[in-house]
């Protein structure tokens, strides 16, 4: 770590612990508009702040797993998200505190456009995150086919919300060394705004993208080379110092928050040593949708989380419940479909009232068939339902639940209770039979068939709704307490292995 850094972190510590607040430096690097290459820039700058001897901890703004895994992966330590639509301003702030407390530095990666959000006044952008937190703003501006242009969308952010202040902007997709030039000097001419850096248009450093944003880590073969080449290019291309003197620029009168309040630390993936109940949690390919702080929950509930793999394990572990979160089934239908014996094994599992709880994905994968491009393959069957996927999305954004009071477990047990949550997904489910039962109704968004969403069969919930284990939906430890009950009140029902003949 260079002298400079260590003088301020050490300075910035001491200030927190006398203020009992995080001094973190912090920015918010966001776009102009979606696409901008704003998470290629976040990604480069954590590698590159990483390989500088840094801790940086990542955060997302908004609903998204893939983008998390990423940042994750190229600062060397979990992601975790700050919704202003799911979550209050004091749990983000308690969030942020207790994650990025021991940091050198924080990076948030903004989502859409600066101001973009549901809200009409604004609230839940990532421009008022940035404020919320008391962060200056790197705004990412994707340069291809722009020279004096530049300066009226410059100009145009910067006044439309002076609360907002951004601390300089990056170029992304430069050309060549001449459009650099030009964009600089009209850039300097019409604006107060400095230049951080210009990153040239390489398709080969670029990320590879399909339908739900970015292909995720779990799949990318080449996932840590691919950021290690872009981290490269940031730090050869970003004037890093700049960049960590705008963090440090952060205004922590408005954005401190207690350390650790509401938040506290968490154990190792298998518990936190006095193990309630034995979750078994799909994580492989095929299913890697999972918020960190959600799964923090579950261990701090008492949950010892088993990971199996859907596609090569051909028995299913020893466990008390089952939890299978969103993912790309549809990429891997046909090897699941080929692993006949875990399918057999979870069906009749799920069929005895194993507690289980899926999402997205994991419904999917629970359902009688999958149907890729017209091709039928077999899935679970614990769900009596075919998956189809389309061409558009059947499913987008912030949902807004209401519990009908059918769900075993999680909120959708207590009828009336409204709560938030989201969902992205390009496939629907049909043939269910007509007295299906459902956990929730919808009231924003769309689930199962508009009206409905989390299908309820004995101890199963699955849903196309994503929820956060955040105040007035508090899944995780409420799945816990249920496992731990349902095994006690008849633990033959979980400790009996089920194997295929």
């Amino acid at each position: 770590m260079a002298d400079a850094d260590r003088m301020f972190r050490e300075s910035a510590v001491t200030a927190a612990a006398t203020a009992g607040v995080c001094a973190v430096p912090r920015i918010l690097i966001s776009g102009a508009h979606r696409s901008s290459g704003k998470t290629t820039i976040t990604l480069g700058l954590a590698a590159a702040l990483r390989a500088r001897g840094l801790a940086v901890q990542p955060f997302k703004k908004g609903p998204d797993y893939i983008d998390p895994m990423w940042l994750g992966r190229a600062a060397g330590r979990g992601c975790y998200n700050l919704d202003p639509y799911l979550m209050t301003g004091d749990a983000i702030g308690a969030m942020f505190a207790a994650k990025a407390a021991d940091a050198d530095v924080a990076l948030v990666e903004g989502n859409q456009g600066l101001f973009d959000g549901v809200a009409l006044d604004g609230s839940n952008s990532s421009a008022a995150l940035a404020a919320m937190l008391g962060m200056p703003v790197v705004l990412v501006i994707d340069a291809r086919g722009m020279n004096r242009g530049v300066a009226p969308i410059l100009l145009g952010y910067q006044a439309f919300d002076r609360t907002v202040r951004i601390g300089g902007v990056v170029l992304n997709r430069v050309g060549s060394a001449r459009h650099e030039a030009k964009l600089r000097a009209v850039i300097e001419h019409y604006t107060d705004i400095p230049v951080l850096g210009a990153v040239r248009d390489e398709p080969a450093v670029g990320m590879t993208e399909r339908h739900l944003g970015l292909v995720p880590t779990n799949e990318a073969a080449s996932a840590r080379e691919q950021i290690d080449r872009i981290g490269a290019q940031v730090a050869e291309q970003v004037d890093l110092d700049r960049v960590l003197a705008v963090a440090r620029s952060a205004d922590l009168r408005g954005g401190a928050r207690p350390v650790g309040a509401d938040v506290p630390e968490a154990g190792p993936l298998g518990g936190t040593g006095s193990s309630r109940a034995r979750i078994g949690v799909a994580m492989d390919r095929a299913f890697g949708f999972y918020y960190a702080d959600d799964l923090e929950e579950l261990r701090r509930a008492g949950a010892e989380i088993v990971p199996f793999d859907t596609l090569r394990d051909r028995d299913l572990p020893e466990v008390d419940a089952l939890f299978i979160g969103g993912g790309f089934p549809e990429s891997c239908a046909a090897e699941l479909a080929a692993n006949a014996s875990l399918r057999t094994q979870i069906a009749a599992a799920v069929a005895r009232g194993l507690p289980a709880y899926a999402e997205c994905g994991g419904l999917m994968y629970l359902a009688r068939s999958l149907i890729v491009d017209g091709r039928r393959h077999e899935m679970v069957g614990a769900i009596p339902g075919d998956v189809h996927m389309q061409r558009r999305p059947v499913g987008s954004g912030y949902v807004e639940l209401e519990g009908t009071g059918h769900a075993p477990h999680g909120p959708g047990r207590v009828g009336g209770a409204v709560f938030r949550a989201h969902e992205f997904h390009y496939s629907a489910i049909a043939g269910l039979p007509p007295d299906t039962r459902y956990a929730y109704r919808v009231r924003r968004g769309y689930g199962v068939d508009g009206e409905n969403d989390g299908i309820v069969i004995g101890n199963l919930v699955a849903s196309y709704s994503h929820l956060r284990s955040i105040a007035g939906a508090e899944w995780a430890r409420q799945f816990v307490d249920f496992v731990v009950h349902t095994t006690a009140a008849c633990p033959e029902r979980a400790a009996e292995p089920v194997h295929a003949a």
